[in-house]
């Protein structure tokens, strides 16, 4: 599941559940849960804890500005490293910091080589010493943190029922907004209805981003 491409470039907004089995895990699952499960050999669980950080680790080499394929790469190599230590991580609880700071840290590496490569010939000493590329090339820290933010979200969305998830990504995800009747049909609801669920809906979003500290 770790060598799948990722064509498309991931943006901050959160996805609609997709299709795992209702008793099997799933990106819902909290990352300690998920773990224990990946590490007791299940594949499934390893899908979903792929599935649920994908456009995270994605979204870090795009912010780098690494091209569709380049980032794809990236995540690969990113999975690959989490699939070999996973078992060597000690607390459950860093595995998001974890993952951003490999992501981060193969994203700079990509960078440096490309601006190396970049470099004309003129540049390179007589000696063929390697070219020392400026960190300041990485991610300021507020950039990561606003990845870090927008997984959170991804999170907590995946928490909320499926049909206040489809309702979320619909009215506040899209380019536009959808109107009330389109989402209604969506749905299979009155539009009458539309206001009322959407209010429980944001109600119930935000008692989980105040519990994830997101607020």
């Amino acid at each position: 599941m770790c060598a799948r491409k990722v064509s498309r470039q991931v943006d901050a907004s959160a996805e609609p559940h997709k299709r795992f089995r209702p008793s099997g895990p799933s990106p819902s699952w909290d990352d300690d849960r998920l773990v224990r499960a990946c590490l007791g050999g299940d594949a499934d669980a390893w899908a979903a804890l792929i599935a649920k950080y994908e456009r995270m680790i994605y979204s870090v080499p795009v912010r780098y500005g690494a091209p569709p394929q380049d980032a794809a790469d990236i995540f690969q190599q990113v999975c690959v490293e989490l699939f070999s230590k996973l078992s060597e991580l000690r607390k459950v609880e860093s595995l998001r910091s974890w993952l951003l700071t490999v992501t981060s840290h193969q994203s700079l590496r990509w960078k440096k080589l490309r601006l190396r490569n970049d470099l004309p010939l003129d540049s390179v000493d007589d000696d063929h010493e390697p070219i020392q590329v400026a960190d300041s090339n990485q991610l300021a820290p507020e950039r990561m943190i606003q990845v870090e933010m927008e997984q959170i979200l991804r999170e907590v969305i995946r928490k909320l029922s499926q049909r206040c998830s489809s309702l979320v990504h619909m009215l506040f995800y899209g380019d536009e907004a959808l109107p009330y009747a389109e989402v209604a049909r969506r749905l299979g609801l009155a539009t009458g209805s539309i206001g009322f669920i959407r209010g429980r809906c944001l109600n119930r979003l935000r008692k989980l981003l105040a519990e994830a500290g997101y607020l």
